[in-house]
């Protein structure tokens, strides 16, 4: 069993891409659905074929789901909405569902469940961010309690398997990693479904009933001698990690990087299962391949297994990008949090759920992974000037779209001219939005200070778009830019810069402003971060 995904194949002139991330088959189940190929989100080349729409002339969208959220990402979202998709689509057979907290608290968050039914029925899902409130917030927003994080609910409902996160790259802008880097996070179990309460002293008993009737097991028992413990129980399902592994090791083939396994099972035993499926998945199915595209020599030639403790350690060292690993659920979770932050920030990092259906369709969720910007929210309340960059928000309303598009083509082939014209519009969507930034017209975490405000960078992508969609191209493509300055990003501006070169002129002997190989070896060995050797290519493990 297999996903097939399909290598990224061009659609007339259309651009291809690196990552096939928007697309997969139905295979999970063995489906004889295969699917077409849609395009995914790492890098843009200038050859788009013109999509045969108009603001004339509207394309009826694929059915797809909505999610609204709230806050900044959501009045972004209405303004990317009202000026990039509605001139060009009529998306009445979308079905929208208002998450906020408002609204879970209306409907007794029964508009949670309403859209997780919609999302398994349509199979294609777009996702504001949304907010779990905390106490305090229950008593400023006054609600009836304090709701949970919906991401749970869905990932139940809609069967999830992983949540594939990302880098994003922009062609002609040098980011943290300078080729892509893919993640798997195993989309369920572990610490976020864990049953738990407060105890004294006395015996902790877990059992283990069967479903087929067979004998009770007890499966831990201890003694607590402590007046105040607080006893976790839960579990990690295995079952879908065949289908995990198919997915990650395909992606991994398309995009053309090395693949890893992360977990602590040095010291969580328990942990063994998932590598060990993995690797047998590996071995049957995948390793020729690996070998034969030359993508296993960085890895001592095999699938290698990295403790989660060295894995911090080598995403932070391979800034040349070029690998993915798979992880259980809370090691994912804190693992692209890093990824995140060496790529720039969470708004460089895609966030995707994927999950089937009882019939093997495979449904996709998409959304950013980041939160609602409560921050740049409360400037705009105050009528002050906002510039959110909304990448990671687009690459998920683009992937909702692909999928879309994909599931109504498996259903009825005469949905392709469709299908075309959606691939077309998304892929000059993405260019319009990346040669913005280019050309020194992006918001102020690129651009700096100078940046264009929320607004209008939106409307300077929305006219960019047009242009584009009716083949009209800029004479003197956009500049190749070096990072932009991270001091543009807002988690600096709290930044105490006196020390940091009070930190920097430790090691600057001299005075020049420069550091020497010597003093620059000697911090990174006092940081803990400096490369260590390897034996053939394969990181030590510390059973720490």
């Amino acid at each position: 069993m297999a996903f097939r995904l399909a290598s990224a194949r061009a659609l007339g002139s259309a651009a291809r891409y690196a990552v096939s991330s928007s697309r997969s088959s139905s295979v999970l189940a063995r489906s004889s659905l295969i699917s077409k190929q849609a395009p995914a989100q790492c890098f843009v080349f200038q050859n788009i074929q013109t999509a045969n729409i108009s603001t004339e002339s509207k394309v009826d969208a694929p059915p797809m789901v909505y999610i609204a959220g709230e806050e900044m990402t959501h009045y972004c979202m209405n303004l990317i909405v009202d000026k990039w998709v509605k001139p060009y689509f009529n998306i009445d057979s979308w079905e929208h569902f208002d998450l906020s907290c408002k609204s879970r608290d209306v409907t007794n968050d029964q508009v949670l469940h309403d859209a997780v039914a919609a999302g398994k029925k349509i199979g294609a899902i777009f996702k504001e961010p949304t907010i779990t409130p905390s106490a305090i917030q229950v008593k400023e927003m006054g609600l009836s309690k304090a709701f949970g994080s919906p991401n749970g609910a869905m990932r139940r409902g809609w069967n999830g398997i992983t949540i594939s996160r990302d880098t994003i790259h922009i062609e002609g802008i040098k980011l943290g990693y300078e080729n892509p880097v893919l993640f798997e996070r195993h989309a369920v179990g572990g610490e976020y479904g864990a049953g738990w309460a407060q105890v004294g002293k006395g015996t902790l008993i877990t059992n283990y009933i069967p479903a087929d009737g067979s004998a009770p097991i007890i499966v831990d028992k201890r003694d607590l001698t402590d007046d105040h413990n607080v006893a976790v129980v839960y579990h990690n399902p295995y079952d879908n990690i065949v289908d995990l592994a198919h997915y990650f090791f395909e992606r991994c083939l398309e995009a053309n990087v090395t693949p890893y396994v992360v977990t602590k099972k040095t010291v969580f035993k328990w942990q063994e299962g998932y590598w060990e499926t993995m690797k047998s998945v590996f071995d049957a199915e995948y390793k020729t391949k690996f070998e034969e595209a030359g993508l296993l020599e960085r890895s001592g030639g095999d699938l290698q297994h990295l403790i989660s403790d060295a894995a911090t350690m080598q995403l932070i060292r391979w800034t040349e990008g070029g690998f993915g690993m798979a992880a259980h659920n809370y090691d994912g979770d804190m693992l692209t949090d890093q990824i995140a932050q060496v790529h720039r920030s969470p708004g460089f990092i895609t966030s995707n759920l994927i999950g089937k259906d009882e019939d093997g369709r495979i449904i996709k969720e998409f959304e950013a992974s980041h939160g609602t910007v409560t921050d740049l929210w409360n400037d705009h309340l105050a009528g002050k000037d906002t510039s959110l960059n909304p990448l990671g928000l687009v690459e998920a309303l683009i992937g909702a779209m692909n999928h879309a598009a994909l599931l109504e083509l498996e259903a009825d082939a005469g949905y392709q001219e469709t299908y075309d014209d959606i691939m077309k519009y998304t892929n000059n969507l993405r260019l319009a939005m990346h040669n913005t930034f280019r050309y020194g017209q992006g918001t102020r975490d690129m651009a700096g200070p100078t940046g264009f405000t929320t607004e209008d960078f939106v409307d300077k992508v929305a006219w960019r778009l047009g242009r584009y969609l009716e083949d009209n191209r800029e004479a003197t493509p956009p500049p190749v830019l070096d990072e932009p300055d991270r001091a543009f990003r807002k988690e600096f501006e709290n930044i105490d810069m006196s020390k940091l070169h009070s930190i920097f002129d430790k090691y600057d002997k001299e005075g020049t402003g420069k550091i020497g190989f010597s003093d620059f070896t000697k911090m990174l060995v006092k940081m803990g971060i400096a490369p260590v050797k390897s034996t053939q290519g394969q990181a030590k493990e510390a059973d720490v």
